[in-house]
């Protein structure tokens, strides 16, 4: 893009970015509450100093490390300012119009020819005490043309940003002044810096999504407090955690490892909700772990090691099936058409999941690390802090192996067969269905 056309295209998106919120509460309310106000692109890139006086010569927390300019993709950070609402966990109304200031990543084509309509908008985990963007899923969400946008929602993650670089984000407050520290605004500041996005990007569908802990939240937000405010979301995606039991308006759709389904009792699907179980998927897997290492050694110093019971790292690609759902979730949408069902993991009358002679979790979605094997990955492991959530990755030796695939060959047609199975299924798209096969040639 030539320079004066790009300047005109950041000008655009900034001019549209300084908008009213949604309301969060009747429009005769919401017409008095002040703007939303959007600042940024905020200057500074990798590599910078974060405790650098000077703005510029900071960066964005958390920058990703993808080549984003090989995939027509640019990463701009802003900062949302104005006021929110507060909310108890049960949805309950505990305050109005309180200031807020925080930060919202977007990670979107440069061209605006190549967005897909879709935004993504992660409310960002904060389980580790800092913000994690669990479900940018580099290839999958620039394949699509997607935008991908995460909110810092919580208070853990903020303090840590404004000790992290006091200059770029010291003025950041979600707490209105430390007089709401359980993240009672945080339900508010995730739906208004999604309706900031809507302005901006004008997407024609608009997706909540979250992992774990923020799955939680959104939860709490979906079950109690979207009723009583006005819908900013599409659709919601709760990824490796737990979902609402309301029927609502919104489709609802859930993807699990075989970490999190602990019980045989499950919600059934309906036709506002879906629910998958991916058999030998972990919580927070190999693929997950290996991107955010080097940024933890770039913006903490030091990557987390762990001492765990057995081998982690579960190597079966959730993001796979996660990537899939989002399709799903769009067509669900845009169209009413509501994605496949799954079969669920299966359990033994003993009330703990069945497990074939390998040790492989039985029935769930089968991806072809699974039923295609060369290694045990299961869901489950033991040991310190996050250990349980990791599964387990163990390598057969030559002699299973050989007696599993005996002819040349042999395995590759195994998971190509397989592979086409899940994307017939809808449970694999065809992209990821060859990235299987060349990683496994």
């Amino acid at each position: 893009m030539a320079p004066n056309a790009s300047a005109r295209l950041a000008a655009t998106l900034l001019a549209a970015l300084t908008l009213i919120g949604a309301p969060a509460v009747p429009a005769h309310a919401a017409r008095e509450a002040p703007p939303v106000t959007v600042t940024g692109p905020l200057p500074g890139t990798v590599p910078g100093d974060p405790k650098a006086a000077d703005i510029r010569d900071t960066y964005p927390f958390f920058s990703t490390t993808d080549d984003l300019a090989a995939a027509g993709y640019v990463e701009e950070e802003f900062l949302v300012a104005g006021a929110a609402d507060g909310w108890d966990t049960a949805g309950n109304q505990v305050a109005t119009g309180v200031p807020f200031r925080t930060r919202v990543v977007v990670r979107r084509p440069a061209h605006p020819a190549r967005f897909s309509g879709t935004a993504l908008v992660e409310w960002q985990n904060v389980t580790a005490g800092y913000d994690l963007d669990a479900l940018w899923d580099h290839d999958a969400i620039t394949r699509q043309g997607h935008a991908w946008v995460g909110v810092s929602a919580q208070r853990v993650g903020v303090e840590q940003l404004r000790g992290w670089s006091p200059a770029r984000y010291g003025t950041l407050d979600v707490t209105g002044g430390g007089r709401f520290t359980a993240d009672e605004l945080s339900y508010d500041i995730f739906a208004k810096a999604a309706a900031a996005v809507t302005r901006s990007l004008r997407p024609r569908t608009t997706l909540a999504i979250g992992a774990s802990q923020s799955a939680a939240r959104m939860t709490v937000y979906y079950q109690s407090i979207l009723p009583k405010v006005t819908p900013v979301f599409d659709g919601y995606a709760f990824v490796v955690g737990s979902a609402p039991t309301r029927v609502g308006v919104e489709p609802v759709f859930q993807v699990l490892s075989e970490t999190d389904v602990r019980t045989p009792d499950r919600p059934a699907d309906t036709e506002r909700f879906r629910r998958w179980e991916v058999a030998g998927a972990a919580h927070s897997g190999w693929r997950g772990q290996e991107y955010r290492a080097p940024i933890s050694v770039r913006d903490l110093g030091a990557a987390p090691q762990y001492t765990c019971g057995s081998p982690p790292f579960s190597r079966v690609p959730l993001d796979h099936v996660v990537a899939a759902a989002y399709d799903h979730l769009i067509r669900w949408v845009r169209r009413g058409t509501p994605p496949p069902v799954a079969p669920p993991l299966v359990f033994g009358a003993d009330g703990t999941k069945t497990r074939d002679a390998l040790g492989l979790a039985t029935g769930g979605i089968r991806l072809s690390q699974v039923s295609v094997p060369t290694a045990l990955n299961t869901g489950d492991n033991t040991g310190e802090t996050f250990c349980r959530l990791f599964g387990t990755h163990q390598p057969f030796d030559a002699a299973t192996l050989r007696r599993l695939y005996p002819h040349r060959g042999e395995h590759l047609a195994k998971v190509i067969l397989a592979d086409l199975a899940n994307v017939r299924a809808g449970y694999l798209l065809p992209a990821d269905a060859w990235q299987n096969v060349v990683g496994r040639s």
